[in-house]
């Protein structure tokens, strides 16, 4: 008779991607792990306990890695590969944050073992793959687990979403310019838009109301601030 080896032991945890845009470019927090325990660059994370949910745990993350409490956050997926730890069988739901650069970097300590690190795709549209990551010298990062291939696919992901939802305005406070908009397209897509084409796009879906009043005067005049219209 067959004998039956000993269950391997089972955790579940959440890896967050903190994503924001700074100077047209995305960036993501990542923390740098110890070299005697899987090292590399990794998406801050934490294990699933009896006592807490999923998304109670993406909070607590949330906010003890960059002390911001109303990001919004979604589930982007489930990564269950078996070597995909060598410390054990984990299984980890992966989490998008968006938050708007100012409040990230303020709340995001300048160190040694932390970082927004730019994020960047090689292909194109939403082909798919790993996603490189660099720190501000353009110096690739070495990634700790699949956390490359989870970045990648969070962006194939954004690019998906960018048509039918709001979830760029995530990275962009309560108002914000056309302008402001556009950045964060253009960041998230990898490329340059057509300003007049996109601005009529935009306004044409009827989300945006003009608010009358115009962010601070830069090199060019004052461009008007937008907001969402309220969901009836």
């Amino acid at each position: 008779m067959r004998s039956i080896s000993s269950p391997t032991r089972l955790t579940v945890a959440v890896d967050l991607a903190i994503l924001t845009v700074i100077d047209g470019a995305m960036r993501v927090l990542l923390l740098r792990r110890p070299d005697d325990d899987v090292p590399g660059w990794a998406m801050p994370g934490g294990v699933v306990d009896a006592e807490r949910g999923l998304d109670e745990t993406v909070q607590q993350v949330l906010v003890a890695k960059t002390g911001v409490r109303d990001a919004h956050f979604e589930q982007l997926a489930t990564y269950g590969a078996v070597n995909r730890d060598p410390r054990g069988r984990v299984i980890s739901v992966a989490y998008l944050a968006l938050c708007p650069h100012d409040r990230l970097e303020g709340a995001v300590a300048a160190g040694a073992d932390q970082m927004l690190a730019h994020l960047h795709t090689t292909w194109p549209g939403e082909q798919g793959g790993p996603a490189r990551l660099t720190d501000a010298a353009g110096q690739p990062l070495s990634m700790a687990f699949d956390h490359a291939d989870i970045l990648g696919d969070l962006v194939r992901r954004l690019r998906g979403k960018l048509d039918y939802s709001l979830i760029a305005f995530g990275l962009l406070h309560r108002r914000f310019t056309l302008r402001d908009v556009q950045t964060v397209h253009e960041a998230i897509l990898g490329h340059p838009l057509a300003k007049p084409a996109f601005r009529r796009k935009l306004l044409s879906r009827g989300l945006l109301k003009a608010t009358g009043d115009y962010a601070p005067a830069g090199a060019h005049r004052p461009a008007e601030l937008y907001e969402l219209l309220e969901e009836k």
